[in-house]
């Protein structure tokens, strides 16, 4: 299933061939640095299947973000419900990725959230999507800026499923991405 497409990219479902890169992507100490935790083979393979199914079932998930020449899975992008009660609404959908690190620095990040980002305004009708990530992380915060996103300073939060062994984990900034317009 393709959920959007760029010039460069796919976005579509998983696929059993995709597993090893989710696996890396998961456990990659560079990749999960803003985490408190790495997946373990077994942990990956369970959010593996429940993302997959997610997408199938309801349409919403974190995508394969693919090659769109070779079909090669490089990471995921996609758009959830972002379950945070009490800090945004039960209804929230949020925007995330995850790139293997080889594919770092080429704008595929930014290139698969714009093209998200329109798809989940103008052919879904999100009028309010929100992205959310450490304070610290400059590279997932640049990606933010670059797709016109808003900072909403006075709503940064303390992530409530990061534990207090973390505590340099724990601050997110939170933006959001709006279209007032509605659907097309």
């Amino acid at each position: 299933m393709r959920i959007v497409e760029t010039e460069r990219l796919i976005l579509r479902n998983w696929r059993e061939e995709d597993r090893d890169l989710f696996y890396e992507i998961n456990r990659d100490v560079k990749v999960m640095e803003f985490f408190p935790f790495r997946r373990s083979h077994a942990e990956c393979n369970l959010l593996f299947d429940r993302n997959r199914d997610m997408i199938a079932e309801t349409g919403l998930g974190f995508y394969a973000l693919a090659d769109r020449g070779t079909d090669e899975a490089m990471g995921f992008c996609g758009l959830a419900h972002a379950g945070l009660p009490g800090i945004l609404p039960a209804e929230a959908i949020e925007i995330g990725w995850r790139l293997a690190t080889r594919y770092w620095g080429q704008g595929f990040a930014t290139e698969a959230a714009a093209r998200l980002l329109e798809h989940g305004h103008e052919t879904c009708g999100m009028s309010e999507i929100y992205a959310f990530a450490v304070h610290d992380n400059l590279r997932s915060i640049a990606v933010m800026r670059r797709l016109g996103m808003q900072h909403l300073q006075d709503r940064d939060f303390d992530h409530p499923h990061v534990p207090d062994t973390h505590p340099q984990l724990k601050r997110h900034v939170l933006f959001r991405s709006e279209q007032s317009w509605g659907c097309r």
